[in-house]
Parts: C-alpha cells; sequence; structure tokens
C-alpha cells in the first residue's frame, strides 16, 4: 500500500490543533446564515459543511477509538450526523463535543497505535493528520462562505501543502483512471513559493513531471511556472479555494501547466 507520510508536525501537535480548528470553526459559524450557499463547494450550504466536518472527525475518532482494523460505515459511529433541525446552538454544542472527544481519544494513545486506514501508515498518526488538514481547509470555506477573514499557522498550512501533494500522487499511483494520472511529462515543473514564511520554515515546494507521473520536494528553484504569494494564500490558491485572478497570489511564467494541474489535481 502506497504511503502517504507521517507529517512534518509533532503527534501531539495534530491531536491539539484538530481542537483548535474546530474551535475556529465555530467561531466563524457563530452569527452566520447556515442556510448560505458554500461558494467553494456550491452544493452544500454552511450547515451542511458543518455537518460533514464534524461528522468526518467523529468518523475518525471512532476508528481509533475501536483499534479499526477495517472501514466502520457511518451507521456504526455515533452522533455522526449531528443534531436534528437547524438550531445554531445546538450544532455548536456538536461541534465543541465532537472537538472533546477527538482530543481525548487522539491523546489517549501514541501515533503508531495500529488502525485501518486508506492508505500507509495505518496508524493514530494518519487520522490526526489527516484531520486537522481536513478540518483547517473546509473551515477556509467555512470563512469564505461566512465572509470572514481566514488564517491558518504557518507549519499547518505548510504541511498541508505537504499533505496534499502526497494524496494526489497517492491518486496517481492507486487510481489509473483518475484525472491525476495526466499529471505528467518530463520537462515541465511547477514552483509554489510563500513571500512571507517564519524563519526557519522552508515554505517552498518544487513539483517536477515526470514521464511516469510527478515528484516534488521542498526547496526554491527554478520552474516552468510560479505560484508566489502570503502562505496562506498559497494554500487556499492550491486548493482551488481562491482564484489564481483575486490579486493574493502572482503566477510568473507557464500559467496554462499551473491551471494544468489544478484542473486535475484530486482527491479520487
Amino acid at each position: 500500500m502506497t504511503s502517504l507520510g507521517s507529517g512534518s508536525l509533532e503527534y501531539d501537535r495534530y491531536c491539539a490543533e484538530i481542537a483548535e480548528q474546530l474551535g475556529q470553526l465555530r467561531a466563524t459559524l457563530a452569527g452566520a446564515d447556515l442556510s448560505a450557499t458554500v461558494p467553494t463547494c456550491p452544493e452544500w450550504t454552511l450547515g451542511y459543511l458543518a455537518r460533514h466536518i464534524g461528522g468526518a472527525v467523529r468518523w475518525a475518532e471512532r476508528l481509533v477509538a475501536t483499534r479499526a482494523t477495517g472501514d466502520i460505515p457511518e451507521e456504526d459511529v455515533p452522533g455522526i450526523r449531528g443534531p436534528e433541525g437547524d438550531d445554531p446552538a445546538a450544532l455548536d454544542a456538536w461541534l465543541a463535543e465532537t472537538a472533546e472527544l477527538a482530543l481525548k481519544t487522539l491523546s489517549g494513545v501514541s501515533a503508531e497505535t495500529s488502525v485501518w486506514s486508506w492508505a500507509e501508515p495505518q496508524n493514530a498518526g494518519f487520522w490526526a493528520r489527516r484531520m486537522t488538514h481536513e478540518v483547517a481547509v473546509h473551515r477556509a470555506d467555512a470563512a469564505i462562505a461566512a465572509g470572514v477573514a481566514y488564517e491558518v499557522a504557518p507549519d499547518v498550512a505548510a504541511d498541508a501543502i505537504d499533505e496534499w501533494l502526497e494524496i494526489v500522487r497517492f491518486v496517481q499511483r492507486t487510481e489509473p483512471g483518475d484525472s491525476a494520472g495526466e499529471l505528467r511529462g518530463a520537462g515541465r515543473s511547477i514552483h509554489l513559493h510563500a513571500t512571507d514564511a517564519p524563519a526557519g520554515l522552508d515554505a517552498e515546494w518544487v513539483i517536477e513531471f515526470r514521464e511516469d507521473g510527478f515528484v516534488w520536494r521542498r526547496g526554491h528553484e527554478k520552474a516552468s511556472v510560479a505560484l508566489r504569494g502570503p502562505l496562506t494564500e498559497v494554500l487556499l490558491a492550491f486548493y482551488r479555494r481562491r482564484s489564481l485572478d483575486g490579486g493574493a497570489v502572482e503566477v510568473l511564467g507557464e500559467r496554462g501547466l499551473l491551471e494544468f494541474w489544478l484542473e486535475r489535481a484530486s482527491f479520487g
């Protein structure tokens, strides 16, 4: 089974970050219209998005809590769909409970605790990292829908880009029919360059296309096209949450190659 890597943050940080991200999501939702359409997920309302996020965390928590050796159906996860009705207070309380439950369960085991997952490593560490970025990126969707500012810690943002690259590569290698399979062809490359990274954080990436797929690494190198801007904005553009034309990022070089990537990079 293909590995996604263990991430650049410590396990305890991932555990705490899930709760932190859920807390920030609750703040984003405070006073917002839960029936509003989410522009970046146009088939969802803000209320549905919140339930999707909380449900994903509860599913992952149940996998870890039961030391699952296989997938667990949604119907076997207590409280996965959240409260009935559209009471904002009930939804907020459910998200708070979700954060507390996830933190307690994940903090109660080690990263190496064996747990089923859809890729390597099959352990609790996989789910702590995956849920950190599941909530962090979907929180951006919520912030965009609610019309409020979105910020994320630089090291979390950098690791989210790492994980997205790992996921797209995983899909390319395991799902031959997926559009990610088209991300190949020697002689082309993409450079992501965060312009505001704090000292000590390497927040530049090089994606190199090869005949058999693509590889990536952190680093500063000349490429066919570069995406430059503040780290949070690079993250959002790379995850297709912000337009390349919104004024927050700059594209230098072969824009068509970057668009080619963004159209085909997939989560399966």
